[in-house]
């Protein structure tokens, strides 16, 4: 028996280079594409990238060696770490990550299975082929109100699954993921979505069965902070001093420390009074905040793409339109750079000059 790998290429019109491994057994070929490329040289990152690429590929075609020798002896290959049971590890895994991680672990988790219907999913079930039918699973998946997933929705989801793989190799239950070298999904264009005034006051005047949800949301558009921070907020960073409500904490982003005075609407959505170690809003997970928001701002008529994010968004894009400078909306939002507030001057830029479209045209009747 005569057994030969020889790892090529062939060129794309596009200028980079699919490798494949060609493989000769017993008078049979055989082509395995191995979804890497070799991509134009034109920068010195270009080089290291095709340098790593061509390791890997050389580490898989002496893998596919060892596994045709293997198999020519009746050797079964198969290690115990690559049987190993997908969720029962990832189940292991969760008690030992952040809330927040863990809500996004479940939802990817939760597709995960509703895509593979496998209970005993392995690792080794888990190759680039695997991944790739995943991901254009993602592409058509809808969230529970009918809507196509997000670009940005997607590519959580798709980088949970990178994380929890990448944990599973740090631990010692495989090793290397079989994502190691495959991109996730393209950045998605920085949009700001935020309410208008208006927006903001139909939403306030809609009543909704999350109370919690509703009252975090209203306090982060008054006051601009993130999700983060008003999930961890305590009674102990909110002090009244004369006839004033200020919170004093410390950004979970930033680390930096923010005294913040907040006005009368803003101190009334706190609610009653806890002991000082309570947290001031008891929220559900980060996946129900978000369905909640969407179906409220629903019910209120409004059709953007809403998340808690848009909060704070709002509370920028207000103070800058009321004509609050933007030094000082940059201090109210905690930035430790201004130009990360000039995002917000442009959109407002942006309002102005469509405005300004609106003259009617005076010279013709």
């Amino acid at each position: 028996m005569k057994e030969t790998i020889h790892l090529r290429q062939r060129p794309r019109a596009n200028g980079i280079k699919a490798l494949f491994l060609d493989i000769c057994r017993d008078g049979r070929r055989k082509t395995e594409y191995l979804k890497l490329y070799i991509i134009p040289e034109r920068t010195r990152e270009d080089k290291q990238r095709n340098r790593q690429t061509m390791q890997l590929a050389e580490s898989i075609r002496a893998k596919r060696i060892v596994e045709l020798q293997s198999q020519a002896y009746g050797v079964s290959l198969t290690s115990r770490k690559d049987s190993a049971i997908v969720y029962d590890v990832l189940e292991g895994i969760q008690p030992t990550i952040k809330q927040s991680t863990r809500d996004i672990w479940r939802w990817c988790i939760a597709l995960m299975r509703s895509y593979d219907k496998r209970e005993r999913l392995r690792f080794s079930d888990i190759t680039p082929d695997w991944i790739s039918g995943f991901r254009e699973y993602l592409n058509r998946s809808k969230t529970r109100d009918g809507h196509i997933y997000s670009l940005g929705s997607r590519a959580t989801i798709f980088g949970a699954l990178r994380a929890m793989l990448n944990r599973a190799v740090r631990d010692g239950v495989i090793d290397a993921s079989p994502m190691a070298h495959i991109t996730g999904y393209p950045r998605e264009d920085s949009t700001r979505e935020y309410l208008t005034i208006e927006e903001m006051q139909a939403m306030a005047q809609v009543p909704y069965r999350q109370d919690s949800v509703r009252r975090a949301f209203l306090f982060s558009c008054l006051t601009g902070l993130r999700l983060s921070d008003v999930e961890k907020l305590t009674w102990s960073e909110v002090m009244n001093t004369q006839g004033l409500t200020r919170i004093v904490f410390r950004q979970k982003k930033t680390r930096a420390i923010e005294h913040l005075t907040i006005n009368v609407q803003a101190a009334a959505l706190l609610g009653e009074r806890g002991n000082d170690g309570d947290k001031v809003f008891i929220l559900p997970s980060r996946v129900n905040i978000s369905y909640n928001i969407r179906k409220w701002a629903t019910a209120a008529g409004i059709h953007k793409h809403i998340t808690f994010h848009s909060a704070r968004h709002t509370f920028a894009t207000m103070m800058l339109t009321l004509g609050v400078d933007i030094y000082t909306v940059s201090k109210l939002l905690g930035h430790r750079n201004i130009a990360t507030t000039q995002i917000y001057a442009k959109i407002i830029d942006k309002k102005k000059e469509e405005a300004v479209q609106l003259i009617p045209d005076i010279f013709n009747r």
